[in-house]
């Protein structure tokens, strides 16, 4: 039986890279329309996916073994770990950068990290900044969530593989009686905004392709530019607040934009606890930032260093990355205050990364429990969601053992990283940024990772998929009990 679950979960990675393989055709359309060469690179890196898919595929299609949650966990990692190869090979192909490069800056597409080791953005075939641009976009709502939308023919034990993947605390939560229609409407709903926001971007001033190009990576908080400068180089200030929506949109659990957009109302945002706490953390933050740095006389620009703050506070609390000024300049404890505001991430069921509101949230609930308990020792105390909704306390324990996990994690990496060589700042926000999928660090990765060795670089590539899935999906696969099973 066990040799029968392995083929049915090489038969799903491989359908699930098949339907990768899509991924590419855009490109090639670009580069069709721009003739900037790189159309065979495109074409060779269609036909080897094609090839790696056929060959997982084709030895095992006729397997039909019923999935469990244990092997929803493989698939997403195997999944991860294939694709971050996958996309590497037009980085490869076309700019001829090292193999640990070229997996570096796709592992940052996929995950939505936005760091990279590339420069000379400006002056690189258009189909490519697009691609840079399309893998964020696909790996923001994640692939697995697509494949269960529109290809439930396969059988690939739906909620098991939903539940490894779906960011957030509330897995079991669905829209809709049916996955796979869940799993449509969300992608419907994230194909609305991406479009959406091409648009703003494009009645703001950007260039059709900018705009698109923009939207893929602003929806999916993931960070890429078509430009070194990033969204800097438009110099605009509207460009810059239809970002903030957009970035804050992305961050937002996706069931409360389905809810609101289903009765056409804003005021579920506002019933919402995580959500206001959300937005509550941003308005305190910038708030913090902005009156600090006025306090010491950095700003002199009222209006335009307000709309410098917010942008970066957004930018790095919902784990997008974009910068219109360089934050690690800003002076007294403000850089360092910007990676901890990383770690809250954004919503769960969002594209954002971090640790997710939710489960802050939570732990703060379950102090104010304990707090409660040592004053009131016979007393009755359930932690309540939204006011009413008994969180049950299986959910209270996944979120304390995430929590522990994350930063032991956390620990083992940073370590590793110093083992290396790296200073304590570099290291630190290295891995911060990187298991946040945020982008931008401190020290020598403020502007890009390129200055790492190798051996930073696998770290640091690590730290992004065991960030995108959330540390346990992973770790799991680690317990010598995972595979007794």
């Amino acid at each position: 039986m066990r040799l029968k679950r392995f083929g049915k979960v090489t038969k799903t990675v491989g359908s699930l890279c098949l339907l990768f393989s899509v991924i590419f055709m855009p490109p090639i359309v670009v580069s069709l329309i721009y003739n900037d060469g790189a159309l065979p690179e495109f074409f060779e890196s269609l036909l080897l996916t094609l090839f790696l898919g056929f060959a997982l595929w084709l030895p095992f299609k006729t397997k039909k073994v019923e999935l469990y949650q244990r092997d929803g966990f493989l698939i997403i990692v195997l999944v991860w770990l294939a694709l971050s190869f996958i996309s590497s090979i037009p980085f490869d192909l076309i700019l001829h950068t090292s193999i640990i490069d070229s997996l570096f800056e796709a592992a940052s597409g996929v995950t939505t990290t936005g760091a990279t080791v590339l420069s000379g953005l400006d002056n690189m075939p258009p189909s490519l900044l697009f691609y840079r641009q399309e893998i964020q976009w696909f790996g923001g709502m994640g692939l697995i969530v697509l494949a269960v939308a529109i290809m439930p023919q396969l059988g690939i034990g739906g909620m098991s593989i939903y539940k490894a993947e779906v960011p957030g605390v509330m897995k079991e939560e669905k829209l809709t009686p049916r996955l796979n229609k869940t799993a449509l409407l969300l992608w419907k709903m994230y194909v609305g905004l991406t479009l959406t926001c091409a648009i703003a971007y494009w009645l703001a001033g950007m260039s059709i392709f900018d705009a698109l190009a923009h939207s893929l990576s602003t929806v999916s908080t993931g960070g890429f530019s078509t430009h070194d400068q990033s969204l800097s180089f438009f110099h605009s200030a509207i460009i810059e607040e239809i970002a903030i929506v957009f970035m804050l949109f992305g961050a937002i659990n996706f069931s409360i934009h389905f809810i609101s957009f289903k009765e056409k109302t804003f005021k579920n945002y506002f019933k919402d606890e995580e959500v206001m706490m959300f937005l509550g953390v941003i308005i305190v933050a910038i708030t913090i930032v902005f009156f600090t740095l006025q306090t010491v006389n950095y700003f002199h620009y009222f209006f335009k260093d307000l709309l410098d703050v917010t942008f970066t506070i957004v930018s790095m609390i919902t784990s997008t990355g974009f910068v219109t000024v360089d934050y690690s300049y800003w002076p007294l404890f403000i850089p360092f205050f910007m990676m901890v505001i990383g770690f809250i991430g954004g919503c769960g069921g969002s594209t954002a990364g971090g640790m997710k509101v939710m489960r802050i949230m939570i732990l703060i609930k379950l102090i104010k429990r304990e707090m409660f308990r040592l004053l009131h020792p016979k007393g009755v105390f359930h932690i309540r969601l939204n006011g009413s909704n008994k969180i049950a306390s299986r959910t209270l324990q996944s979120v304390f053992g995430f929590f522990a996990l994350y930063v032991a994690s956390f620990v083992v990496l940073l370590l590793l990283m110093m083992a290396d060589g790296v200073d304590q700042v570099t290291a630190f926000s290295a891995i911060a940024t990187c298991m946040n999928n945020m982008g931008p660090g401190l020290g020598a990765v403020t502007q890009s990772f390129a200055g790492l060795d190798d051996p930073a670089k696998i770290i640091s590539i690590a730290s992004m998929l065991l960030g995108r899935l959330e540390v346990v999906s992973v770790l799991v696969l680690l317990s010598p009990e995972y595979w007794r099973l």
